[in-house]
C-alpha cells in the first residue's frame, strides 16, 4: 500500500535531532524522500548544546532504513546562499521536484525582561526563527513553482506565536512574526496550488526544552529544580493532564498538512498544545 506521500519529496530544516529528526523519519515513512540541513553546532550565548554532524548522520541512518533517499548538508538559515545550494542539489539529486517543506530551525535563548534583553540575542534570535524561515522559503518557493505540482509549507511556530509570555520578548515576537508571513505567503502561493500554514506545538520533550535553563525558568522557586520539578510546573500550562507531548506529535500535524487530506487548508495556524491555549 503506498504511502500517504509517495513519490514526494520534502525540505526540512533543523533536521539534526528533536522535532526536525522526528519530522524527517514520519514524513520518510509515508514514502517522501528528504532534503535536509542543520548547522551542526553550538550557538552563542544558547544555553543548551547545539545539534552534531553525528546527530545528522543518524537522521540519515534512521531515513535510509526506511529505503527512502535523503541528502543533508550543513548550513545555517541565516545563510540564503547555503540553504539555495542545498536545495538546489537536493532536487536536482532526487528527481527534480520539491512538493514540502518543513521550516522547523529554531532556537531558544537567552531569557530576560524585555527591556533587559541584551540586544546582540534579540538580533540572533530574529535572524534565525524569523528572517531564517523566510530564507528557508525563498530558497524552495521558486522550485515548487516550476515544479508546477502544488505542496505545502509548514512553518513551525510555538504556543507563543499565538499568546504572550513573559522573560522570552524575542521568542515571542519572531514565533508571531513567522505566523503573518505564513498568511502572506498563502495568500500569495494559492495561484500556484501552493498551500502555507503553521503548527504551534505546547511544550516538546526535545533538547531546546529540557535543558537546565528552562527548568530553572519554570521552577525559580527551587535552588536545584529536577525535570521531574519541570514537569509539575508545566503540567500546570496545559487542559490535558500532561507536561509536555512528543516530537512524533508534532510530526503527525505536520503529516496532515503535508498530505492531500489537507488539500483545502491554507493559511491556518493549528496549535498541538494540550488545551493550553484555552486557558
Amino acid at each position: 500500500m503506498a504511502g500517504r506521500l509517495e513519490g514526494k519529496v520534502a525540505f526540512i530544516t533543523g533536521g539534526a535531532r528533536g522535532q526536525g529528526r522526528s519530522h524527517a523519519v514520519r514524513l520518510a515513512q509515508e514514502g517522501a524522500d528528504i532534503i535536509t540541513v542543520d548547522i551542526c553546532e553550538d550557538i552563542p550565548h544558547i544555553p543548551y548544546a547545539g545539534a552534531t554532524q553525528e546527530d545528522l548522520a543518524e537522521t540519515v541512518k534512521q531515513v535510509e532504513a526506511l529505503d527512502r533517499r535523503i541528502i543533508a548538508t550543513r548550513a545555517d538559515v541565516r545563510d540564503h546562499a547555503a540553504l539555495r545550494a542545498a536545495v538546489d542539489d537536493g532536487v536536482a539529486q532526487l528527481g527534480g521536484r520539491l512538493d514540502i517543506v518543513s521550516a522547523n530551525a529554531g532556537i531558544s535563548g537567552p531569557m530576560a525582561k524585555a527591556h533587559e534583553l541584551d540586544e546582540d540575542d534579540w538580533r540572533q534570535m530574529i535572524d534565525i526563527n524569523l528572517t531564517g524561515v523566510w530564507l528557508t522559503c525563498k530558497a524552495a518557493i521558486p522550485h515548487m513553482i516550476a515544479a508546477g505540482n502544488g505542496g505545502s509549507i509548514v512553518i513551525t511556530s510555538s504556543l507563543a506565536g499565538l499568546q504572550a509570555n513573559e522573560n522570552i520578548a524575542h521568542y515571542v515576537a519572531a514565533k508571531h512574526g513567522v505566523v503573518g508571513l505564513m498568511r502572506t505567503m498563502a495568500l500569495e502561493l494559492a495561484p500556484h496550488s501552493i498551500r502555507v500554514n503553521s503548527v504551534h506545538p505546547t511544550t516538546v520533550d526535545t533538547p531546546m526544552i529540557m535543558n537546565d535553563a528552562t527548568v530553572r525558568l519554570f521552577r525559580p522557586d527551587l535552588e536545584n529544580p529536577t525535570v521531574d520539578d519541570f514537569a509539575e510546573a508545566s503540567r500546570t500550562m496545559n487542559a490535558l493532564p500532561v507536561p509536555w507531548v512528543e516530537a512524533i506529535d508534532i510530526s503527525n500535524a505536520v503529516l496532515f498538512l503535508a498530505s492531500d487530506e489537507a488539500r483545502y487548508i491554507t493559511g491556518m495556524t493549528l496549535p498541538i498544545d494540550a488545551g493550553a491555549g484555552t486557558k
